[in-house]
């Protein structure tokens, strides 16, 4: 049986000011560094032998942190990134228009063909995440793994694991530093291969969440 630990990234600048980040950036706030340190905290005695991190700054300060208190070196890997947002990026959420509005919602209410102009399917997202969760298995047996990537991201490879189509209706909320885990394993009870153990476990966070805060 393999392992393997999912976190998303703390809390950023953007996240806080509602901004679109895709493949664009900000640095964590000090929430963001705060819960970092405390799902490294709930992490530091699981045994985590490989983390790898989306090469993003936002994923890379977070895998950082986890990594002195587990003791590993962070690998990048750019499969990891959250969706391209295309021209959204970088825009704030109540400054779009009803067009653009309506581009960003075909991603999160299952239109199939829902994608923003110069940015990324959610089936060539599904796709490079699996592609880095399979992957993981050609690390030595017994190896423990994390995987920091973006709240999209891995809501999609969550998805994909329980057999959702890569464009279904978004429905899992995953937080800021929430932990989710998957195991590869062959079981008389389940299907042979990954399935969910645990999705977004917010347990180990001291503050109440932004999406909280913000309603």
């Amino acid at each position: 049986m393999s392992q393997v630990f999912l976190v998303r990234h703390g809390e950023t600048e953007w996240n806080v000011q509602r901004r679109i980040q895709g493949h664009s950036d900000s640095p964590l706030t000090q929430s963001g560094i705060d819960q970092a340190k405390q799902v490294a905290a709930r992490l530091k005695n699981e045994g985590i032998t490989h983390i790898i991190a989306s090469d993003l700054g936002r994923t890379q300060q977070t895998a950082k942190l986890i990594a002195e208190a587990c003791g590993c070196e962070v690998i990048a890997d750019p499969r990891l990134r959250e969706l391209n947002m295309g021209v959204l990026e970088k825009r704030q959420i109540h400054t779009l228009t009803a067009e653009e509005e309506s581009w960003r919602k075909s991603l999160l209410n299952g239109a199939e063909d829902g994608r923003i102009p110069e940015g990324e399917s959610l089936a060539e997202l599904e796709s490079r995440m699996r592609a880095a969760l399979e992957s993981t298995l050609d690390l030595p047996e017994g190896s423990k793994v994390l995987l920091v990537s973006h709240g999209i991201a891995l809501g999609c490879l969550i998805g994909s694991v329980l057999g959702l189509p890569a464009y279904a209706e978004r429905r899992l909320r995953l937080r800021n530093c929430s932990l989710s885990v998957l195991e590869y394993q062959e079981s008389p009870w389940l299907a042979d291969g990954w399935v969910v153990e645990t999705a977004g476990d917010t347990t180990h966070l001291s503050l109440p969440a932004l999406d909280e805060v913000q309603r």
